[in-house]
């Protein structure tokens, strides 16, 4: 049987949603990010933290090499100007993004189910 909410209380049932799909999402994001950030110290994998409100989720690094690793952009000069991790890795340049599309549909289940 469907849950019956009062039509003055829909405007807070809703945002009750969005605040948890939001925190777990945020969760589910960066252990995912850790899980497909290369190792070699385990530094880099490690300084992902996160950051969250009602409605917004962030994960981030503050760990300078980041950028290089995660998007091979701002490649330091000890590369040569190749994108370069370590081979056993398979590290896919832009993986971040990859990570916050499959999130998507992750989002909507997780919205669905709240």
């Amino acid at each position: 049987m469907a849950r019956e909410i009062r039509l003055e209380s829909i405007g807070d049932h809703f945002e009750q949603k969005v605040i948890r799909t939001v925190k777990k999402a945020t969760f589910k994001g960066e252990a995912v990010i850790k899980e497909f950030t290369p190792v070699d110290t385990g530094n880099l994998r490690e300084s992902f933290d996160n950051k969250i409100e009602p409605f917004v989720g962030e994960v981030f690094t503050n760990v300078e090499y980041a950028e290089p690793v995660a998007y091979g952009t701002n490649l330091p000069p000890s590369w040569g100007g190749k994108y370069r991790t370590r081979p056993e890795t398979n590290t896919i340049k832009g993986y971040p993004e990859l990570v916050a599309k499959q999130l998507e549909q992750y989002i909507a289940d997780e919205f669905r189910k709240a």
